[in-house]
């Protein structure tokens, strides 16, 4: 056999890097009904092709295989093995292991008596902070599959019907031979379904059902946060042989506030209060997201000192609990003073000279110490 360098995965199945789960899968079914043994007797390249397919496709489909050949290339997934012939293929993906890529292409093995469950689907919502304390319904837009109104879901061309497939004559399974083995699977000719369209439906491709949008109202309760989901049951895809429909999962977003940082459950809000606030008492009013509350500063307090005021802070979206508002607050020192400022601030600092406090006059001791010692050197 001749020998085949082997080539970019994304290249085998014909897709751009970018391309989704769906696409992926949709290239290699074409590529697998293409290029199988059974249509493509004695064609050494044919079966190369069928190989090569598989092997991309079981890498691509993969999560984690997919990003660790997106950053090494071939090298990060060497390990994988691969197939050595179409028996391997058969069996890594044939109904007698219980079906994994054959049976999710060509329907649900073992009489059809399997059904799959749909895809899932994920939109995003972005929230403002107000908006994620107190919950809120939003509206969303998903795309989904549906019966195709052109051809109502045969997948045949106006004028045409699905013919009885000519692999498995109309049963749906075939026998696979695999050493000693012999393996019934799905027909990989039909997908199962034991009929054949030559003439498919262009509005689909042949697919029997066509992606339009939707728009669904979500509730998302109080306290959500980044990268929390809510979700949508049996609002994703419909499934392809009957099954239930797949969910739908709404990852939430909630943007930067101009005035609070959220940690957790609580809440912080920094907070400038002036020299003699801070020095003599006060009482201020700060905001929350309930409106304006009282906060008592008490006489003597220092910049970075943190007030709590419970239950203002982002309920727990289990629970209902509020977390605090940590009202942090720093004494601002201001820019510029009128005349009388200046002279009060000046008959200040003569009384601090005069009369030093216990803990000033302490530091004081230890740097007329520190120069000292520094003279004597």
């Amino acid at each position: 056999m001749t020998a085949h360098a082997k080539r970019d995965y994304y290249e085998v199945l014909g897709v751009d890097r970018s391309a989704s789960p769906e696409e992926i899968a949709k290239a290699y079914r074409k590529l697998a009904l293409k290029y199988h043994p059974d249509s493509n007797h004695g064609n050494e390249d044919a079966t190369h092709k069928f190989k090569e397919a598989a092997e991309a496709y079981e890498v691509l489909s993969d999560a984690q295989k997919r990003a660790r050949y997106d950053r090494h290339g071939h090298a990060g997934v060497e390990s994988q093995g691969g197939f050595q012939d179409v028996g391997d293929i058969f069996e890594a993906f044939g109904d007698v292991f219980g079906g994994t890529i054959f049976e999710d292409f060509f329907g649900g093995g073992r009489g059809r008596s399997r059904v799959r469950r749909g895809a899932d689907l994920r939109c995003d919502v972005t929230l403002e902070l107000e908006e994620a304390a107190r919950g809120v319904t939003k509206t969303v837009s998903l795309t989904r599959h549906a019966t195709c109104d052109q051809c109502a879901g045969s997948g045949a061309a106006a004028g045409s019907q699905p013919e009885t497939c000519r692999r498995c004559q109309g049963r749906g399974q075939v026998v696979q031979s695999t050493g000693v083995l012999r393996v019934q699977t799905t027909c990989p000719i039909c997908r199962g379904s034991g009929k054949t369209i030559s003439n498919p439906c262009r509005t689909c491709d042949g697919l029997g059902l066509k992606p339009h949008e939707v728009k669904l109202e979500v509730k998302i309760p109080p306290g959500v946060d980044d990268d929390m989901r809510v979700r949508l049951q049996g609002e994703g895809q419909p499934s392809p042989d009957g099954g239930p429909r797949g969910d739908a999962y709404c990852f939430i977003h909630v943007k930067p506030h101009a005035l609070f940082k959220r940690d957790g459950h609580d809440l912080i809000l920094q907070w400038p209060i002036a020299y003699s606030q801070a020095a003599l008492g006060a009482t201020i009013e700060v905001p929350t997201l309930d409106g304006r509350k009282s906060l008592d500063i008490s006489a003597g307090t220092q910049s970075g000192t943190v007030f709590r005021l419970r239950g203002q802070g982002m309920p727990d979206p289990h629970t209902g609990a509020k977390g605090d508002l940590l009202v942090q607050t720093l004494i601002e020192v201001p820019k510029k003073l009128n005349k009388r400022q200046q002279e009060l601030l000046r008959e200040l600092a003569e009384l601090d000279d005069k009369h030093i406090s216990p803990e000033r006059k302490g530091f004081m001791d230890r740097i007329v110490a520190y120069f000292q010692g520094q003279s004597t050197n």
